[in-house]
């Protein structure tokens, strides 16, 4: 995308997750459509706005946003008597009872980029600017209690560390050497596409909580369609992206196909966020990522070096699970890379 930009020949809107919108604007390679995109606005959740919104200005239109929640095999459970985990405490003694039952069944096969939002959850502010400069905190407090608790089934091999989406991963999905998926709404057809043997076998359940009876969760994905540099007919372009992300026709079909869950307000009043999927036995599995969605804090900030950064922290979490080093080490690796990742960029921090 961005060689397209600067060659001058890329096209006017692109699919640009919210993560990755401050690192394209940092970049050039995103066209300032404030006003042609004001009288969008409230057609959409405020704090997606704020997610394609950076220092006042307007890069594109939201689509969808990524609330989170715990895919689990409900087979694999009954199998062993293990309970639906409602806290993490819970979540990590179920992990053990699994593996000790059958030493090749794991809970989770945690891809890297989860733990963004499992941070989210936490109450970790990963990013933030002050003015001009950009305070970053990836190895805050909250973040590495994160990296503590997930060390500790690492540690206990309770946890798989197949590369995520890679078909060792989708296969112990489907097989049931895994038993849950920690992600967001969109997970759902990459499961029923990728695991198509395990049709009625999963259910959806809230992501596990730190304190018993809380309701705080995370968010992982989300984006827009945005203007790229360039863009010859932006007020056009801005058009076809409001269209696509507020007409019903549209909705209803980029919700059955992709799974995403709306960013536009009249999205969440669609049918299609209301029905059964019969893959997960006719669960309607949207009222739990609407439970997610209305329990999330919206003040998540994404960096401006994303890509980067999530080179950076797959790498450090692979080395991790490999056994070179530990999580909260990981997430101070990546701290200090990003740190100078921004400075590289000229940009300020503090």
């Amino acid at each position: 995308m961005l060689s397209a930009v600067k060659a001058g020949n890329a096209p006017c809107l692109a699919q640009v997750g919210f993560e990755s919108v401050p690192t394209l604007l940092i970049e050039g390679a995103l066209e300032d459509v404030t006003e042609a995109a004001a009288g969008a606005k409230d057609k959409f959740v405020p704090w997606t706005w704020n997610q394609v919104t950076v220092a006042g200005k307007t890069y594109g239109i939201p689509v969808d946003t990524g609330p989170m929640a715990m895919y689990y095999r409900k087979d694999v459970f009954d199998k062993y008597g293990i309970a639906v985990p409602t806290t993490w405490d819970e979540y990590a003694e179920a992990a053990e009872k699994l593996h000790k039952a059958d030493p090749d069944t794991y809970i989770v096969n945690l891809r890297a980029i989860t733990l963004s939002g499992l941070a989210w959850q936490k109450g970790a502010k990963w990013f933030s600017t002050e003015g001009d400069t950009w305070r970053v905190a990836v190895n805050d407090p909250q973040t590495q209690q994160l990296a503590d608790y997930w060390q500790g089934l690492v540690d206990k091999k309770l946890v798989a560390t197949d590369q995520g989406y890679s078909p060792q991963w989708w296969s112990k999905l489907q097989s049931g050497k895994v038993a849950t998926a920690i992600g967001a709404v969109w997970l759902n057809p990459l499961i029923t596409q990728n695991a198509p043997k395990a049709e009625g076998k999963f259910a959806v359940a809230p992501m596990p909580q730190w304190t018993k009876g809380e309701k705080k969760f995370g968010n992982d994905g989300g984006g827009s369609t945005a203007v790229l540099k360039g863009c010859q007919y932006k007020d056009e372009a801005v058009e076809f992206a409001t269209w696509m992300s507020t007409n019903p026709d549209s909705l209803k079909n980029l919700i059955t196909k992709t799974g995403i869950y709306p960013a536009a307000t009249a999205g969440l009043q669609l049918p299609e966020v209301s029905a059964g999927v019969e893959y997960y036995g006719g669960q309607n599995i949207y009222e739990v990522f609407a439970e997610a969605a209305q329990n999330t804090d919206v003040n998540w900030q994404w960096g401006p070096t994303q890509s980067q950064f999530g080179t950076d922290l797959d790498e450090a979490t692979s080395k991790a699970y490999a056994g070179s080093g530990t999580l909260p080490d990981a997430f101070d690796s990546v701290q200090e890379k990003t740190l100078a990742a921004i400075k590289s960029k000229g940009l300020k921090t503090g």
